[in-house]
């Protein structure tokens, strides 16, 4: 049997998947990857706000950046939950690890909201806050993974940029709502009370969305790849070793794409923009909701393009879209700063929303364009692993170095270079690969998906 037909979500048997499966699925991966990085933001957005007071005073002037230090530590443990995810999602399955790194994700995120301050119980505060952030980064490095998957795999082979958009979309809907969450609860708790209690809210609700993705993940069926790998007995042994035996230099390319828009990203995913613009000490002293608000009006801007890049990517292929994507996000980050810096809140709005334009499209096509690099048998350990390594090497310490760029050199002009480089990385990056949209998906066509992408290199 061969999986090369229109792979309009194949069955095991061969059958066609009803279109209602296939909006079950999207629906799924959607409401999943929000409540999942809804509480991984929550966090970033806490550090810009409040934690370097509250659980790391005593550090006085550095506390800024130790804090924001503890939103990169997340980034560090993301390759582990991507090892295990991809080791166990190429065994046993995408469906299984999801459940698991929504359950994580939500336990840690709760906990957080209950922890107590430095004031409180001294040293043991940061050093809790620090492994509730760990167990964070261990879920994510394994969620996002399992999520594209089971989008791309059911998807129509002529519309997976499009299906593959829909986890990237829960990316901005959880930054919208983190950010819309953490406004609210400044206007109901401003103050004082914000630092006591109000900070404390948004991380207890993440145990009423872990309920909600918890039900609708279970509805879903399990990636008809997976299902026929299964059915064949054709999972590999060890999926992990097999990945970096023949694939290793493809997955640090893989990862250098994400590394380009993952560090410009973290400007406001990693509350970098949020710290520096309401500092009290800085040079903007702007209040927290209207920042707050003008970010999650900005993760509007992110979404729809994000979209709009995933079907444009059908259109005219993952590459392609790339290039425009990195032109476009260079001119959001020269414009940044100079909006941001004029203190006016709609300039400051204006400067994100360009920004997070250009983001989306180098986000958007990312699921099709990572699900087609790499061979069935494999595929978890290839996708997750390479986006793990790219969140290291662009957006775990881009907050923090920001921060330190700006106490050395006394000007955001030394960011926006760093950010600029970055986003060059993941042009040179994406020019390295050749496109492969609409490549067959199936456990067929492995000899096919195992010719390495990579201009000049013929098997990986």
């Amino acid at each position: 049997m061969s999986t090369s037909q229109p792979e309009a979500g194949f069955t095991p048997t061969g059958t066609i998947a009803a279109s209602a499966d296939r909006r079950r699925v999207v629906f799924a991966t959607v409401v999943g990857t929000t409540v999942e990085w809804y509480d991984f933001f929550i966090y970033a957005t806490a550090v810009g706000l409040v934690f370097g007071q509250l659980f790391f005073a005593p550090l006085g002037a550095n506390s800024a950046i130790v804090a924001f230090a503890t939103v990169g530590v997340s980034f560090l443990f993301r390759p582990l939950g991507a090892f295990l995810a991809g080791h166990f999602g190429d065994k046993y399955g995408r469906k299984v690890v999801l459940m698991w790194t929504l359950i994580l994700m939500g336990a840690s995120t709760a906990l957080i909201g209950v922890l107590p301050t430095y004031e409180a119980i001294g040293i043991w505060a940061p050093i809790l806050l620090v492994l509730l952030r760990i167990l964070q980064g261990i879920s994510a490095g394994g969620e996002w993974g399992g999520a594209v998957l089971m989008a791309v795999e059911h998807a129509p082979r002529t519309r997976r940029g499009a299906f593959g958009a829909s986890p990237q979309i829960g990316v901005p809907l959880g930054l919208l709502l983190a950010s819309g969450v953490m406004a609210l609860m400044a206007m109901i708790a401003p103050g004082d009370a914000f630092l006591v209690w109000g900070w404390r809210v948004p991380f207890l609700l993440s145990v009423v969305l872990i309920l909600v993705g918890y039900y609708v993940r279970r509805r879903v069926e399990e990636s008809p790849v997976f299902a026929e790998l299964a059915e064949r007995k054709e999972k590999a042994r060890m999926p992990i070793v097999t990945l970096f035996r023949k694939h290793a230099l493809l997955v640090f390319i893989a990862a250098l794409v994400f590394a380009g828009n993952n560090a410009v990203g973290y400007m406001t995913t990693g509350g970098y923009i949020q710290g520096y613009s309401t500092n009290p000490e800085g040079p903007l002293a702007l209040e927290r909701g209207p920042v707050l608000w003008a970010v999650a009006g900005s993760a509007v801007t992110w979404l729809l393009s994000t979209l709009a890049a995933g079907f444009v990517s059908d259109r005219i292929g993952r590459r392609t879209t790339y290039i425009i994507g990195w032109i476009l996000q260079l001119v959001g980050v020269f414009l940044l700063f100079p909006l941001v810096n004029t203190g006016n809140i709609w300039l400051l709005f204006l400067g994100l929303a360009i920004l997070t334009f250009g983001l989306g499209f180098t986000y958007g096509p990312q699921a099709a364009l990572y699900s087609e690099l790499f061979p069935a048998s494999i595929r978890f350990s290839g996708v997750s692993i390479s986006y793990a390594i790219g969140a290291i090497l662009g957006g775990a310490f881009a907050p923090t170095i920001a921060t330190a760029l700006v106490q050395a050199t006394g000007s955001t002009l030394s960011v926006t270079w760093y950010l600029a480089g970055m986003t060059v990385v993941g042009l040179i990056a994406t020019l390295l690969l050749r496109d492969r949209s609409g490549i067959p998906l199936g456990p067929d066509h492995e000899a096919e998906q195992s010719v390495s992408p990579i201009y000049g290199m013929a098997k990986a």
